[in-house]
């Protein structure tokens, strides 16, 4: 495919969002079981003094099993409503019980329903200049100092963060820049060393092409020699004509509309491995049990290649058979706020070269990217900034995370899977996709992730004594 123009800009802004910002404002109920709805007042700039404004951070608490003085457990929200990070994570739930913890989930700022600016924040970069990582962990602290005074008997509670992906990164960030305020952290599928310079950038693209090689002898083969036979049909009206009716679009492609097609699949099959889960599932959309493995058995069974890769991502986009056709001008995820963020200071470069992994060849160009961030938003990329900010790959100085990542998570090529002390603690689940601990437990759970669950708690139980032991 060496004459395939594929976007770069929306390759590489692959991500994790669950729902784009809303700006309702609730009045402390929600329809998740057992949590309440509060609101913190904070800074929209914690880092100067030319702006004194001040917006609602959203959180939710669960209290059943709190105890004075017992351990608050801090999930540190992404890119998307926190309600949905509640749906989707019952291990702080879970271990509660037994640490009599308090359990909060905290919004990230310009998700959901924590806009500074409400509907004016995605207006200009002027508004949306204060969506960076270290303004949320700015938030997240005012809100543990928040907690500290205002819930009985939790001055001296110890300070747990929890986090998967973007959040997994923001919960041992916290615990590296607040480690006053954060006794430990749980850092789930945290690529903290996904940034250029560190992290080869083909590295995600291997990953993705292994767990497809694991789940069907010659699948990655099959999707490899798709992308020539898509590039043929391209090019003439009946071809198009051809890949409309085999994908069941809702547009007739034209030939301009090739590239978008390329990176829509492209993105597809990286999704699938990060989503390949034991059961069935609903994270970003509805899934199988192990549904890379019924799409690569879509995908050998036919005789022809294309009918297979259509048949599979027909299973993604319409498992539940509502779909009337696929939009491929929809993304499957993504929001306005994760794309500013990923056009700014969450520089994580994927590249593939089309031989060593399965997708068509597709550098990475930081100049390009750079250009159509500012198309978009008027704001150029700091690509290097997350390395100085966030110490880039030594961070031997920092203490109590816990590192833990699936082998199956194609992110898991930028986190860190080796133990460094024996205070930053790594744990690889095998036959696990992305941040599989932090999920509700199921009995279809691979016995890797039950047993790295049972790690994590020891180790948390081990530095609470250790923090009581020196406060």
């Amino acid at each position: 495919m060496d004459d395939q123009k594929v976007s770069l800009a929306s390759l590489f802004l692959v991500c994790l969002v669950l729902s784009e910002g809303r700006c309702n404002v609730g009045d402390g109920s929600t329809d998740v079981p057992g949590y309440k709805t509060r609101y913190v007042e904070v800074q929209v700039d914690h880092f100067s003094f030319a702006n004194s404004d001040t917006f609602q951070l959203r959180y939710m608490v669960n209290d059943t099993y709190y105890k004075d003085g017992d351990p608050i457990f801090f999930y540190t929200g992404n890119e998307g409503d926190i309600e949905d990070f509640v749906k989707n994570t019952g291990l702080l739930i879970e271990m509660a019980p037994r640490f009599g913890a308090l359990v909060i989930f905290a919004e990230h700022r310009y998700y959901g329903q924590s806009l500074p600016y409400g509907k004016e924040s995605f207006k200009d970069p002027a508004h949306l200049g204060y969506l960076t990582s270290t303004q949320a962990l700015a938030d997240f602290a005012v809100l543990i100092t928040h907690l500290k005074k205002t819930v009985p008997g939790a001055a001296n509670s110890p300070v747990f963060a929890f986090g998967g992906s973007y959040g997994g990164m923001l919960a041992a960030w916290i615990r590296m820049k607040y480690p006053h305020l954060v006794a430990g952290s749980l850092a789930s599928a945290a690529s903290i060393f996904q940034y250029p310079g560190i992290t080869d950038c083909e590295a995600y693209s291997h990953v993705a092409t292994r767990t497809f090689q694991r789940s069907g002898v010659g699948c990655p083969e099959r999707i490899r020699s798709s992308w020539d036979v898509i590039q043929d049909l391209g090019k003439t009206d009946a071809g198009r004509h051809n890949l409309t009716s085999m994908f069941r679009l809702c547009e007739p492609l034209a030939a301009d509309d090739m590239p978008t097609l390329v990176n829509w699949l492209v993105n597809l099959w990286m999704i699938y491995a990060l989503t390949d889960y034991p059961y069935p599932a609903d994270f970003l959309t509805p899934l199988p049990a192990w549904p890379v493995k019924e799409a690569c058995h879509l995908i050998t069974s036919h005789e022809d290649v294309l009918s297979g890769v259509a048949a599979a991502t027909k299973l993604y986009f319409n498992f539940t058979g509502q779909a009337v056709c696929l939009d491929i001008s929809q993304p499957y995820y993504g929001g306005l706020a994760w794309q500013y963020q990923a056009c700014t200071e969450q520089i994580e470069p994927i590249c593939s070269d089309g031989v060593n992994d399965m997708f068509p060849a597709i550098p990475w160009d930081l100049v390009a990217f750079s250009q159509a961030c500012y198309q978009r938003w008027k704001v150029r990329p700091r690509p290097y900034w997350a390395v100085t900010e966030y110490w880039g790959r030594n961070i031997s100085a920092a203490s109590n995370i816990i590192f833990s990542n699936g082998d199956l998570d194609p992110w898991s090529a930028g986190c860190v899977l080796k133990s460094l002390s024996d205070s930053l603690i790594a744990i690889v689940m095998e036959d696990a996709a992305h941040h599989l601990d932090l999920r509700p437990s199921n009995p279809a759970d691979p016995p890797s992730v039950v047993k790295a669950r049972a790690q994590e708690a020891d180790i948390i139980e081990k530095w609470i004594q250790e923090y009581h032991l020196t406060t």
